[in-house]
């Protein structure tokens, strides 16, 4: 069993080796060991942890996932989202899609990103009510999609 609370400057050691586990394997879909979520480093992580919303999900006390935020004017732009290899496929994913949304209770809309080769991850995001918006090539390997879940009307 799973919970998910908010994370903490202690738990920034935890979350940085899941995020390099984590990334792994999207490094291998695009053939690129230079994605900056393999190369972010402890202090901008305690950073990221100390001005937005860092939620983890533990199970027996280890960190097995984990999910970032912060609002723009009333856009939640999500963030990191990752889960233990070996935990995938569990719901933690889900689990902590929806509890990021739940944090940001004034957010009109939702907007995040991820590979074009990611499948999993855009197939997870469609399921949960986010269209793709647009796509941008950033080099030969990479192209993002971006996606959007608006809950209200932006005025």
């Amino acid at each position: 069993m799973f919970i998910i609370t908010q994370a903490n400057r202690d738990d920034a050691a935890s979350i940085l080796a899941l995020q390099k586990r984590a990334y792994e394997s999207e490094a291998r879909l695009y053939n690129d060991g230079n994605i900056p979520p393999l190369l972010q480093g402890l202090d901008s992580l305690i950073d990221e942890i100390n001005k937005t919303t860092v939620l983890k999900s533990t199970d027996r006390g280890q960190i097995v996932g984990s999910v970032r935020s912060y609002m723009n004017d009333c856009v939640c732009m999500i963030g990191r989202l990752i889960v233990e290899p070996e935990y995938r496929k569990r719901g933690i994913g889900t689990a902590l899609l929806q509890a990021i949304e739940k944090a940001s209770p004034q957010a009109a809309q939702f907007d995040l990103f991820t590979g074009s080769r990611s499948q999993d991850n855009i197939r997870l995001y469609l399921r949960h009510g986010y269209e793709i918006t647009h796509t941008k090539q950033l080099s030969d390997k990479l192209t993002l999609v971006y996606m959007t879940k608006r809950v209200m009307p932006i005025t």
